[in-house]
């Protein structure tokens, strides 16, 4: 049997709510997770599920309770929940790739920059990143004349494709989708489908938020219910 890329298991999530008494919500409880190489699955459930939490409870954003989050990086199982802030960093530079919602811009850095970046961190050369990048960024459809250019001031669908070109810039164990479909039109979606089955067909372990039903079903993803398992449907 094949090792899983991510494994967790009973982990729970509860927030606090520091300016109405100390209330805590709970998000979710002794939840498990399993995903293996070249399997993308989906996370669903209604609008405060807990799926963008799960989501970040796996990068490190947010910190679980109790129980596991094991990622394996290529060489060993690493508890994300038990890592300093260094280790962290240098697992997910190593094993996780993620693809938010949106787009961290920084200020009058260009977008060529931007997607090469990551690719740099892994110690590729400048004209392998550039490379890579520049047809990254041809792919998803985003104007050449855009490139040297920062893209704060790009349009929500363009940021997006800039996100997506610097997400799948580099080959990780670990792949984490969050809508990387959402505010794309059908030509551009239809390329994110493409790079993803890409990425299952090389190995990659794919967790991913997906409202798009059509994205799922062309994906062949397996689902799981954060709702069936979360406190806050209860």
């Amino acid at each position: 049997m094949t090792q899983p890329v991510l494994e967790i298991a009973n982990i729970s999530k509860t927030f606090t709510l520091h300016n109405q008494g100390g209330v805590p919500i709970g998000v979710f409880d002794a939840l498990d997770l399993s995903v293996g190489p070249g399997e993308c699955v989906v996370l669903s459930g209604q609008s405060g599920a807990g799926k963008s939490t799960l989501m970040r409870a796996i990068y490190g954003n947010y910190l679980s309770e109790d129980g596991e989050i094991r990622v394996w990086d290529g060489e060993q199982y690493r508890d994300v929940r038990a890592l300093e802030p260094r280790e962290l960093h240098r697992l997910r530079k190593r094993a996780m790739g993620y693809v938010s919602q949106f787009l961290s811009v920084i200020p009058r850095v260009p977008t060529l920059t931007l997607v090469m970046e990551p690719m740099l961190e892994r110690g590729e050369t400048a004209d392998e990143a550039e490379t890579h990048a520049r047809e990254l960024l041809a792919r998803l459809n985003l104007p050449e004349r855009l490139w040297r250019l920062p893209p704060a001031t790009f349009s929500g669908g363009e940021q997006q494709r800039v996100n997506i070109a610097r997400g799948f810039a580099v080959s990780y164990p670990l792949m984490l989708l969050d809508e990387p479909t959402a505010s794309l039109d059908a030509a551009n979606k239809q390329v994110v489908i493409e790079l993803i089955r890409e990425r299952l067909a090389q190995g990659t372990a794919i967790v991913g938020i997906f409202h798009d039903q059509d994205v799922r079903d062309a994906l062949g993803a397996r689902e799981f219910d954060v709702a069936a398992i979360s406190l806050a449907a209860a």
